[in-house]
């Protein structure tokens, strides 16, 4: 008689791991890992501001695996996809990639993401969080419409700083100096020329980068290939500390700081709209009906009370879970502080705020609390709001690239 295999009662809570984990383990010297979206996900490797510098200096790869990938197919998929975000995707061009949000009924940002057009009825969506449901409701009355989760089929890779391209030339993809901005190119892994892998212009750096998008099967190659092109080069992983420095430098919003996504919070009025957060841009009330439309006709006419602004803090205390102020005295609230960080690159104290929008023009003052050596210390700077993002190199707009 066998013995029966024992049966691991915890195997659905366990954390699943990435294409990419065993290399990734071996470089994660401080054994920093969280989770995203049920993956084992590194928190940094070695040091965040080292892995920051080689994002900002030379190239990290930054494993996006637990992001979520639906492919939208059918003669509808564009028409249903239209009507559920607010940017009018119909003005997409084939492999061109678009930054795209998505409301409930009442307006409230549910989450946003970035569309894929393949062709002209296959389109890719990917995203922070778990959408399938959402997607599913937003087919309902369309006909000719199929959503396949790729979520656990699909690896990514995110590859981003100012050797990035040169690294993928020296890899063997061909005309990626060429590729521009918010652009994919679909090839073959260089040396399989039966492995699909498909590369994107894209990225959460601000910085000149790419994503490279591979079935699982055949991740550890890509992997290898990459990092062996890119061992010249400085090539290192970065975790989701160094993610969060150079994305708010580029004045990029994470969820679970600049906003809340509508279908998790409690509270009504706790989450936030794209007005609130600065994206009138990304809606388009030129476009027929889509999700929301009626609900942000009217807060547009209305106003925000709030609205996300970008701050150059004075001195160098990092202003973070600050509330701001319209006076030094600190006697009236304006806003508060979502992101704060001392920028290296910029050599700037900086922050995402949310402030009163009537308050916007006027002055604005942080009350700073830091601690010195187990002290507990406090300040009020005077804050400046800034326009543009905090970090924007020409590198990561022109094609190509040029020097680095």
């Amino acid at each position: 008689m066998t013995k029966m295999q024992k049966v691991d009662q915890f195997q659905g809570e366990r954390l699943k791991e990435s294409p990419f984990h065993s290399r990734q383990s071996e470089l994660n010297l401080r054994d920093a890992w969280s989770s995203w979206n049920g993956y084992k996900f590194a928190e940094y490797y070695y040091d965040a501001e080292f892995e920051y510098f080689c994002i900002r200096n030379s190239c990290g790869t930054y494993d996006i695996t637990p992001m979520q990938k639906y492919i939208v197919t059918g003669k509808n998929a564009e028409k249903m996809l239209n009507r559920m975000v607010t940017r009018d995707i119909t003005k997409l061009k084939l492999n061109k990639v678009t930054y795209v949000c998505w409301c409930t009924d009442e307006g409230r940002l549910i989450d946003d993401g970035t569309i894929f057009k393949l062709s002209s009825n296959k389109f890719m969506l990917t995203c922070g969080s778990p959408s399938l449901a959402w997607l599913k409701k937003s087919c309902i009355g369309i006909d000719e419409v199929k959503v396949h989760d790729y979520s656990d089929l699909l690896a990514a890779l995110s590859v981003q700083g100012p050797t990035s391209c040169e690294i993928l030339k020296t890899m063997g993809i061909e005309s990626i100096e060429n590729l521009k901005p918010f652009s994919v190119l679909i090839t073959t892994l260089p040396g399989l020329d039966n492995v699909p892998l498909m590369v994107s212009r894209t990225g959460f750096t601000g910085d000149l980068g790419y994503e490279l998008w591979i079935d699982f099967d055949h991740a550890l190659e890509f992997w290898d290939a990459l990092y062996t092109a890119g061992e010249n080069f400085g090539i290192q992983p970065y975790g989701e500390e160094a993610t969060n420095m150079a994305r708010l430098e580029a004045g990029f919003l994470m969820p679970g700081m600049e906003f809340n996504e509508a279908l998790k919070t409690v509270n009504f009025q706790y989450d936030q709209t794209p007005f609130d957060l600065s994206l009138d841009w990304l809606v388009d009330f030129k476009k027929p009906h889509f999700n929301g439309k009626n609900a942000l006709l009217k807060i547009a006419n209305q106003g925000s009370e709030y609205k996300l602004i970008k701050l150059d803090i004075e001195g160098n205390k990092p202003a973070n879970e600050s509330f701001l102020y319209s006076d030094k005295r600190c006697s009236k609230e304006i806003g508060y502080v979502t992101s704060a960080m001392w920028s290296p690159v910029v050599k700037a104290n900086i922050a995402l705020a949310m402030v009163k929008t009537k308050h916007i023009t006027g002055n604005i003052w942080a009350e700073i609390y830091y601690s010195r050596e187990l002290r507990h210390q406090s300040k009020v700077a005077r804050c400046e709001v800034r326009n543009r993002p905090f970090w924007a190199p020409d590198r990561a707009r022109v094609t190509p690239p040029g020097p680095t």
